[in-house]
């Protein structure tokens, strides 16, 4: 471990320019396999606030955990709102940069200005029910994940009651995808190929533009209808404490909920799994799952293995120091958690054994007024899962090494690229039984039969099954 810069450096004068600095590159090789290198070599340079270069726009990494919390925290000293963006503004941030596309959707993890206050605070009302346990809407959100999880272990269990499977493809990465359709009330089974959808555009491969504009029709499909039909689901609730939004912007959140709740939580999912498996030997983290402390696991989990490794980006209100530096008033400054976690000044107040801070101090959901206002939601989802799984696998083992597990990284997400596990059912191979969709928000008009119900996601899931054989 190098030593941590001493942050009581003198910063750089106010006349430096962030590109005068001669950024380096962030999303390298190195960045894709071992992160944690690359943010260890950025503070032993710079202390604990980098210049970077982000696929060819020049921005500040914020490294250190104090620094993290000091821009989180002040929303009017470095708010969001590309428009705050002074290189954007002056034309310099080329129009083919490949983050463009996501920052450009402008919802409510990205919008700046006066219309953000507004909409948070529908965003709060609107998610309340699904957060507060004691609300009916949050009790059947969880016996639907809980009915999900089932589906696709029963469906895993079709290739025999032992075998191999890839839990992140057929469990991990499915269920959150799943659980967030229950919430936007898709009807039927038209939820599906959206959720296709939002998985190639999250692999960010080929075909994710097509996927992408499929998807936006999609969800403006759906935000059209439930703005004039209302049900019993987030978009319904949502327009009824924000009525003034258009069918368009309504459509941009269901976006941000159906990606966030999707690649998070299922990052979230594998890595508690990899926690809970590894800890098996002596039996504790086992133990703690049977007496509910789930939650505690995965707190320990993110606060190591973030699955939002850099929060998009804020903008600097006014000259301000920071670090080392003095960050120029609308230059972008990304905060990464998983740097801040790894910070030494913090990562040592938090060693085995060690209470000097809460493992909730994470900043796996950020912090301050933008803290992610799905938090609880998703962690809700996510422990659901991982609890329906230990109680239906008798056993699980990774079918590699954990330090040779395939990890995939992004510019804001980094989770693991499959999950081989060796597993042993309890009790029987189930039959699959496909949950069926609510009588107020669904009326199907094809069979009940699970492959056909389930279209594109469905064939695929029985495809991995098959392939396994």
């Amino acid at each position: 471990m190098g030593m941590h810069v001493v942050e009581e450096t003198e910063p750089v004068p106010d006349g430096t320019r962030l590109e005068e600095l001669a950024p380096e590159p962030l999303l390298t090789r190195d960045y894709e396999t071992r992160p944690a290198l690359v943010y260890e070599r950025l503070r032993e340079r710079h202390g604990p606030v980098a210049p970077v270069d982000l696929l060819g726009v020049p921005a500040w990494l914020v490294l250190g955990y104090r620094e993290s919390l000091q821009v989180l925290q002040d929303d009017a000293g470095w708010p969001k709102g590309l428009e705050n963006w002074r290189a954007r503004t002056e034309g310099r941030v080329p129009a083919d940069w490949p983050l463009g596309p996501s920052l450009e959707v402008n919802h409510v993890l990205i919008q700046g200005g006066d219309g953000y206050r507004s909409l948070r605070a529908a965003w709060d009302v609107a998610l309340r029910p699904f957060q507060d346990p004691r609300n009916p809407l949050a009790k059947r959100l969880k016996a639907a994940v809980t009915g999900y999880a089932d589906e696709l272990i029963s469906l895993l269990g079709q290739g025999g009651r032992t075998g191999l499977a890839d839990l992140s493809a057929q469990f991990s990465r499915p269920l959150p995808l799943m659980a967030a359709s229950h919430l936007l009330g898709f009807p039927g089974s038209q939820g599906d190929d959206a959720l296709m959808d939002m998985w190639r555009v999250l692999d960010a491969g080929p075909d994710a533009e097509p996927a992408l504009a499929r998807l936006l029709v999609t969800l403006s499909e759906l935000a059209a209808a439930k703005i004039e039909k209302p049900g019993d689901d987030f978009p319904s609730h949502l327009v009824a404490a924000h009525p003034d939004l258009t069918v368009d912007e309504l459509a941009r959140e269901l976006f941000m909920l159906l990606g966030m709740v999707s690649d998070h939580v299922g990052i979230l999912i594998s890595n508690t799994v990899v926690e809970v498996i590894c800890g098996d030997s002596e039996g504790g983290v086992r133990t703690t799952l049977s007496a509910g402390m789930v939650r505690e696991t995965m707190n320990r989990v993110v606060m190591r293995k973030p699955p939002l490794v850099n929060f998009v980006p804020r903008f600097a209100a006014a000259d301000t120091p920071l670090g080392a530096y003095t960050i120029r008033a609308g230059d972008p400054v990304w905060v990464s958690s998983a740097a801040a976690h790894a910070d030494p000044l913090f990562a040592g107040q938090m060693a085995p054994g060690s209470s000097t801070i809460s493992s909730r101090a994470h900043l796996s959901w950020g912090a301050g007024p933008r803290q992610c206002p799905a938090r609880e939601l998703a962690s809700t989802i996510a422990s659901a899962g991982v609890s329906r799984l230990f109680e239906r696998f008798g056993h699980l083992e990774l079918a590699l090494p954990v330090d040779q597990l395939p990890w995939r990284s992004s510019p804001f997400m980094r989770g693991l690229r499959s999950l081989p596990v060796r597993y042993e059912l309890t009790g029987p191979v189930e039959p699959v039984v496909p949950v069926t969709p609510e009588p107020d928000t669904a009326v199907p008009e094809e069979p009940v039969d699970s492959v056909k119900r389930r279209s594109s996601l469905w064939r695929y899931l029985t495809g991995l099954i098959r392939s396994g054989d």
